[in-house]
């Protein structure tokens, strides 16, 4: 390897600057972006309640107005902290409660607003730089210049700024992965050295950390599997005191978790329901197209989806960018040091891409399951702009100056356009509500119906955050066909089964036009209705 020097005085004023402006971006316009259909799950799950309780409650054929909603996303006294975790454990037992727990302890000091709610993810967020200069120190054993790099690109990349402003667990995962990849690296290192209780609480530190990854991710599994090829492969898979002691705190961690283990095996039928919804279809072509979007998406976010043509040179652009740095990484270091990141973005990557590409699904393509693998492209990549920084030619020195300051660059107006943003991609099937919440808000006496087929559930929760106090909602169970009130100037129905809008068309003898759809919903209204009775 290349000797690394401490960072030019240049390079840290950038630094700097780009410290101060990600932390800036983080907590501005906290509340701007629509509160996703996710969001508001995390808000049920903060309060106590459950799905069945809502629907017993809200999805009963009756007209209610948007705060009948507000009672299901914030504290109640009749609900507890043990409130919480049962309702994760009957309905989402694939989401482990160490979020939720930490998130119902936040909303009892700070509230349950949007803002308090996602500022929880703020604040986790800002201790991911320490924690990644810590992988940094510990993996590449160098002063300051990769750890300072990885800082910068860290402060502005777009997908860490989408999950310091989400309301869900994410950034917390991110946060347990550097914390459990540093402290395994560390207990690693110190094996070489005879200090008995340094190696003692490293090793502590490590089952501690990994647990609470477990806990706070069930794809923390793929992660810890990263980890134990590391040790076997760096060992030479002879079976060594050091590999004895690994196995002893790997396991110590995963028996902590066994408690959530037997959750998921009590509710297996529950677990298989909630896991099938990212189930749907690709061709491993428009894979391919996402895979290499969410790629680009780490250094360079404009919102493009996979229908605009600039999306692919761009992807490309940072394809190449991987596979030099990974060229280098394996060229100058040592395998000890390339090894551990070759197998951080290839492990957790794999279980989820080989069988959408075989049988067919969705889940490689949602990027926060990708987490594990974006944090070590991204090691890969500041490892590239740290060597090439210190380049005896001149002229290439200069040239991957530049692409750095244009990567940064890059990030910064990400997130600065990112940050003005009302919707996002991330918001997946609410990314459309802010559109249906101005056409639903230009009427002067609104009805809403939707019923609980698919996503709507979450997403007349998310809709309640957008629309007017003037706005009524009448949510049905299945396939129920409402009786509509009269009253309303306007009646729209929100991604309506079939069922449903046959029913109410033959029911009332009238037509509903579509009037916006997206890939995910569509919204109707109803094309014909007498008005002679005011609604209260």
């Amino acid at each position: 390897m290349r000797h690394i020097k401490l960072a030019p005085n240049w390079l840290r004023f950038l630094i700097v600057v780009v410290l101060v402006l990600g932390v800036f971006f983080r907590f501005f316009n906290v509340d701007g972006k629509v509160y996703g259909h996710h969001e508001t799950y995390t808000s049920l799950r903060i309060s106590g309640y459950t799905t069945t309780e809502v629907r017993r409650q809200i999805f009963n054929g009756r007209v209610v107005n948007k705060e009948a909603f507000a009672k299901f996303q914030r504290l109640n006294p009749d609900k507890n902290l043990g409130d919480t975790v049962k309702s994760l454990a009957i309905e989402d037992p694939h989401h482990p409660p160490l979020y939720y727990v930490i998130a119902r302890l936040w909303a009892q000091i700070f509230g349950t607003s949007v803002t308090a709610i996602r500022s929880l993810s703020v604040i986790i967020s800002l201790l991911v730089f320490p924690c990644f200069y810590w992988l940094c120190r510990e993996l590449f054993n160098v002063p300051f210049s990769v750890p300072f790099v990885a800082i910068a690109l860290i402060a502005i990349s777009p997908i860490h700024l989408i999950y310091a402003q989400e309301a869900r667990e994410y950034i917390l995962w991110l946060l347990t992965i550097l914390l459990s990849s540093a402290s395994l690296l560390r207990a690693l290192r110190l094996e070489s050295e005879q200090r008995l209780p340094d190696r003692t609480l490293a090793w502590g530190i490590y089952t501690l950390t990994l647990a609470l990854s477990l806990y706070t991710s069930l794809l923390s599994g793929f992660v810890a599997v990263a980890h134990g090829i590391y040790v076997m492969a760096t060992t030479e898979f002879r079976w060594t005191k050091k590999v004895e002691i690994y196995t002893l705190a790997s396991l110590t961690g995963f028996l902590a978790f066994t408690p959530w283990i037997l959750v998921i095996l009590t509710n297996l039928l529950q677990f298989h329901r909630q896991t099938a919804g990212t189930t749907g279809k690709l061709s491993p072509l428009a894979l391919i197209q996402s895979w290499l979007i969410n790629l680009s998406r780490i250094f360079l976010d404009l919102n493009f989806g996979l229908e605009n043509p600039l999306s692919y040179p761009i992807s490309y652009i940072f394809l190449i960018l991987l596979g030099y740095s990974l060229y280098i990484l394996c060229r100058t270091t040592h395998p000890k040091i390339w090894l551990f990141i070759v197998l951080l973005i290839t492990v957790p990557a794999i279980p989820l891409m080989l069988p959408d590409l075989i049988f067919g699904g969705t889940r490689s393509t949602a990027e926060q399951y990708l987490i594990p693998s974006f944090l070590g492209i991204q090691l890969a990549v500041t490892y590239l702009f740290a060597y090439q920084l210190y380049d005896g030619i001149i002229l290439l020195r200069k040239i991957w100056q530049t692409v750095l300051v244009l990567v940064i660059m890059g990030g910064v107006v990400s997130c600065a356009v990112s940050s003005q943003a009302e919707t996002w991609s991330s918001k997946g099937v609410s990314s459309g509500n802010t559109q249906v919440a101005t056409i639903v808000n230009q009427a002067s006496r609104p009805l809403l119906i939707s019923d609980s087929f698919g996503i709507n559930y979450g997403n007349v929760f998310s809709l309640s955050y957008l629309v007017e106090p003037k706005v009524r909602f009448l949510l049905v169970k299945d396939k129920n066909i409402p009786t509509i009130p009269k009253g309303f100037t306007d009646v729209f129905l929100l991604n309506p089964s079939s069922t449903l809008r046959k029913g109410i068309e033959k029911k009332y003898k009238s037509k509903i036009n579509v009037i916006y759809s997206n890939k995910y919903y569509s919204i109707g209204k109803l094309a014909k209705l007498s008005v002679n009775k005011k609604y209260s």
